[in-house]
């Protein structure tokens, strides 16, 4: 029998650890004083101790490890767990692979311009939304508010109920920028579904993959925000998918002050 020191210096696990392992049911004493307290253990649990050490250096849970020791004496069933595990380890490899990406980029864009940090850009996923949808040619990109106007007017009689969030946008459908008569979406997701009317459609739009960046203030810093986001693009190798929008988290609907709006300029991107 081994005092819990020896068997802890033996198994290469702390002390405190076997008292957890214990306490979980991972790996109990071979007995224990009842007068005392102090546990023992044999020198057959080293072989236990060692499978849990290995296992812990592949990444597994105590949790998981537990299911496994149960089954550690069937090759095949242990292979099945091992599979997973190389599975999961390989798809980590990938995200951290794109983490050092992500950070070589950052750290690039800060060296050519210390400005860059003020527009930090992220990728993420719009998720699939059900949406109430005006498209038109406007006369110019900040009459914008007319198509809102005709989306008030056009659902002010069916209680339009609103999701959470909205997710309140515009979709600027030209290729390029214009000076006149300029195609853009505005779209709000709503709960239900609701009858189309002469201008307002309600449609499900697909989940999109989004380079995106938030800014505080007034929309002059659109072109500034738009150029980091097709720098951050360019640099991580992925390429626009989609046309641009924009997300007003605070709009001028809810603030006449440019300086408290935010805005989200976000564009759908795919991996080269």
């Amino acid at each position: 029998m081994l005092k819990i020191g020896d068997f802890s210096k033996l198994s290469r696990i702390s002390i405190r650890m076997l008292r957890h392992y214990d306490e979980i049911g991972l790996m109990t004493p071979w007995s224990t004083d009842h007068f005392t307290g102090y546990r023992y253990y044999s020198e057959d649990q080293l072989l236990k101790a060692v499978r849990i050490n290995s296992l812990k250096d592949m990444g597994f849970s105590l949790a998981a490890i537990g299911e496994i020791l149960n089954n550690y004496d069937d090759p095949k069933e242990l292979a099945k767990y091992l599979e997973v595990r190389k599975v999961e380890v390989q798809e980590e490899m990938k995200e951290s692979g794109q983490r050092l990406k992500l950070l070589d980029s950052a750290i690039q864009r800060l060296r050519k311009d210390d400005m860059a940090i003020n527009y930090s850009v992220a990728l993420k996923t719009m998720p699939q939304r059900y949406v109430a949808s005006v498209r038109d040619m406007i006369p110019a990109y900040n009459q914008e508010g007319l198509l809102w106007k005709r989306l008030g007017e056009e659902t002010h009689d069916i209680n339009l109920q609103m999701s959470d969030p909205a997710y309140s946008l515009a979709v600027f459908h030209d290729r390029d920028f214009r000076d006149g008569d300029v195609d853009v979406e505005i779209q709000i997701s709503v709960k239900s579904t609701y009858e189309n009317t002469e201008h307002v459609v309600f449609k499900t739009v697909p989940k999109v993959e989004i380079a995106s960046a938030v800014y505080k203030g007034s929309y002059d810093q659109i072109t500034d925000v738009n150029l980091e986001v097709a720098n951050w693009v360019r640099d991580n190798e992925f390429e626009f998918s989609g046309p641009m929008f924009c997300i007003y988290h605070i709009s001028p609907a809810q603030t006449q002050n440019p300086e408290e709006l935010v805005t989200e300029v976000c564009y759908p991107v795919k991996k080269i």
